[in-house]
Order: structure tokens, then sequence, then C-alpha cells
């Protein structure tokens, strides 16, 4: 498999931490979106929505991030990403969707380059604008994952699941921008535990090939 990303896109981040939980074997190829690669024609070939994470597999390439990690569930079951209970599959669903619809999508690449480039919005502006919005997500997140994590390890359950792929890149982002993570001590103590994981921790962004050295 190859896998086609960016080192801090958490889109790819959350495939690269399914990639590695599974064991599976995968190459990177490096879309570097701070110089527009992703909107060249090559990529564009590729994947005509232009973005990243883009996966090939067997000479067939899947896009979307909740997508492809659907397809490595039901193409690798084992270590199992889902839980088997439906409505704790729902439940898991559910915080994918708080992060990935709710969040995720406000403070991506393209929605910040506008808010620069049409709206007039400085780096602080653009900051405010993300803090706001992830924030709101966590606390929508928080309140879940305080009633069905067994143990604040995981956040459905007592195993890792895919709304922790999902929730570790954000938290990621979260710093980034400056957010107040005191109110969330569920997600803190999830994401605390699951970076430590040499899985997840190996799919860091700063472990990546295409990372800058400094």
């Amino acid at each position: 498999m190859k896998l086609h990303g960016y080192w801090r896109s958490s889109a790819s981040y959350r495939i690269r931490i399914i990639l590695n939980l599974k064991e599976i074997s995968w190459e990177y190829a490096s879309v570097a979106l701070n110089r527009g690669e992703h909107r060249e024609a090559g990529f564009r070939a590729l994947n005509p929505a232009a973005l990243v994470p883009l996966l090939e597999c067997e000479g067939r390439r899947l896009a979307q991030s909740t997508a492809i990690a659907e397809f490595l569930e039901e193409r690798h079951p084992t270590p199992a990403l889902l839980p088997a209970d439906p409505f704790d599959r729902a439940r898991v669903r559910e915080l994918q969707g708080v992060i990935g619809c709710d969040v995720h999508p406000l403070q991506n690449l393209r929605v910040l380059e506008t808010l620069r480039r049409e709206l007039g919005q400085d780096d602080a502006g653009v900051e405010a604008w993300c803090r706001r919005w992830i924030a709101e997500g966590f606390a929508a997140f928080e309140a879940r994952a305080a009633e069905w994590s067994a143990d604040g390890r995981f956040s459905v359950g007592s195993g890792f699941t895919l709304a922790d792929a999902w929730l570790v890149p954000q938290v990621y982002n979260a710093q980034r921008f400056g957010v107040d993570l005191a109110p969330y001590p569920t997600i803190r103590s999830i994401n605390a535990h699951c970076t430590a994981l040499e899985p997840v921790a190996a799919a860091h962004p700063a472990r990546q090939p295409d990372a800058p050295a400094d």
C-alpha cells in the first residue's frame, strides 16, 4: 500500500495510526501542502478533490480518511478498531463525526487560507477561529467520552477504536493552536494513554520523513 499524505495533516495522521496498529506494510508518498503540491495536475489526476490522505492499493485509489479507515477495518479486521456491539460501534462513529465533521473541516488548510487571503484575518484571528471550533467540539467529545470510556484510557469501552484514531490528531492540532485542554480531563487522559502506544507514537507528525528537521 502507498499512503499519500503530509506530515502535519491530521487526516493523514489518522490513517498512519490505523496502518501501524494493524501492522500493515505501507509506503509513504509526501504531498507538500505548504508548497501547493496537492493542487498540481499530477496529484489531481490521482485525487480530483486535491486532498490528503490518498491510499493506493492493488492499482486502485481511495480518498477521504473515513472511507479509507472503513476499508482497512474490513480488509484487515485484526485488531478490530470497531467494537462488536452495535451501540458501541455507533458511539465510535458518533465521536468520529464530532471530530471529522464538526471540528476538522473548520480548521482545514484551505479554510485557513481563505480566512487569511479573502477575509483579511491575521495569524491571531485565524488561531482564535481554530480555538473556538476545537473547544466547541471538544466539549461535546469530552461529555460523551466521560460517559462511554471504561477507564479513561480509550474513548469508547476498554480498547483502541477509530474514535481514538480521530481524537489523537485533533489534540495535536489543539496544542498547535493554543487550546486550553484543562476543561477536558477525559480527553487528556485518553490522549496521554494512546500517544504512549508505539504504533500511535510512530505516526506522530514529527516522526514522518517529510517533517522539518527542526
